[in-house]
C-alpha cells in the first residue's frame, strides 16, 4: 500500500467542484490557522483526498461509520469519507513538516498533523477499506439513504475533475 500523505486542497477547486454538487465542502482561505487538510490516497485510479476534522469533544462519543472514522478513539480528530474528493496533482499542496510555526498555535496544529498521519499510516488498512467500502456502494447503488444524502457524488466529480484539468490546460497552452 502506498504511503499515506497529508494535503491542503486549492479553494477554487473546490469552488469550481460545488457547482455541480452542493455537497463539496467549503475551503475558506481566511482559516490559516486552520487549512482545508485532508489524506490524501488511491481509489481505482484517482487520487482523493478525505478531509480531516481536528479533535473535538464530540468526537469522543461518536461511533465510527460507514463514512466516519475516528483518528486513535477521537483524540485526534476523524474523517469524513463522505466528503472526499477526486483531485489531481495541480489540486493540491503537500503539508510541509519541516516548516516552522510563527506561534504556539501553529506549533500545536503541526504537532496535531503529524500525529494525525502517523496514525493514519499504522492504520492504513482501515482507511482504504472504509472509502473503498463507502466508494464501492456508493457506485453501485447500494448505500443507506442517510448516508447517500450525505455523499459526495463521486463519479460525477471524477468527470468533472478530468474537465477541470482540460479547462486548466487549454488555457495554459
Amino acid at each position: 500500500m502506498e504511503e499515506l500523505l497529508l494535503v491542503k486542497i486549492d479553494s477554487k477547486y473546490c469552488d469550481y467542484l460545488r457547482k455541480y454538487d452542493n455537497r463539496v465542502p467549503y475551503n475558506y482561505k481566511k482559516k490559516d490557522n486552520r487549512p482545508f487538510v485532508g489524506v490524501l490516497f488511491s481509489i481505482d485510479r484517482c487520487k482523493y483526498f478525505a478531509p480531516l476534522s481536528s479533535p473535538k469533544k464530540k468526537h469522543l462519543n461518536m461511533r465510527n461509520s460507514r463514512d466516519f472514522l475516528k483518528l486513535d478513539g477521537g483524540k485526534l480528530g476523524a474523517i469524513n469519507f463522505n466528503n472526499m474528493l477526486p483531485v489531481l496533482e495541480d489540486n493540491i499542496e503537500l503539508i510541509d513538516f519541516s516548516s516552522r510555526g510563527e506561534n504556539s498555535n501553529d506549533v500545536k496544529y503541526m504537532n496535531l498533523l503529524k500525529k494525525q498521519i502517523f496514525w493514519l499510516n499504522r492504520n492504513n488498512v482501515k482507511l482504504y477499506t472504509k472509502s473503498l467500502d463507502l466508494y464501492k456502494r456508493y457506485i453501485e447503488g447500494r448505500l443507506e439513504e442517510p448516508i447517500l444524502k450525505r455523499c459526495c457524488n463521486f463519479k460525477l466529480l471524477e468527470e468533472k475533475c478530468l474537465k477541470y484539468e482540460e479547462r486548466n490546460v487549454s488555457i495554459n497552452n
